[in-house]
């Protein structure tokens, strides 16, 4: 058995220590919200947070995860209580097929934890291992903007 942390909860995953973190996530810990893209981290889909940190999960071994805070797309926010860059989501039209944007909008809220006030070049900087094949990035770029002046005004 291994111990992670998932969305704030301590959870018991029997897996394979070198199954991807995406698969556990997905197929035991049942959250389907992180996507399977490419499998070779190149794409984005997949990503979520390692005490933090965006990492791509299918290319992750579970075992990486032992004892860390991982948060997936689910943890972000709820349906009740938003995160900043899933409003910002959903007021700018971002998601068209939607398949990436569990990816997009987690590499995007990495980069507000740290940065509020991103310029278009750090934003591009920090979205670039996220592939949008329906190439909404101008939207995506907007939302980003969007979700940092509300996290400063939140933040004051």
């Amino acid at each position: 058995m291994l111990k992670l942390k998932i969305n704030g909860e301590e959870t018991a995953l029997d897996a394979d220590p070198q199954m991807p973190l995406l698969y556990a996530v997905r197929d035991i810990a049942q959250l389907t919200g992180t996507k399977f893209g490419c499998g070779l981290g190149l794409c984005g889909a997949c990503t979520v947070h390692m005490d933090g940190v965006p990492i791509r999960s299918c290319v992750t071994p579970v075992s990486v995860a032992e004892g860390k805070s991982i948060t997936t797309i689910e943890g972000l926010g709820s349906a009740d209580d938003l995160h900043a860059v899933q409003k910002a989501w959903l007021a700018n039209k971002v998601p068209q097929c939607g398949y990436c944007q569990a990816g997009q909008m987690m590499s995007a809220a990495a980069l507000l934890e740290s940065n509020k006030a991103p310029s278009d070049e750090e934003i591009e900087t920090a979205m670039q291992g996220n592939i949008c094949r329906c190439g909404t990035y101008p939207r995506i770029k907007q939302a980003i903007k969007d979700a940092g002046e509300e996290l400063q005004k939140v933040n004051s």
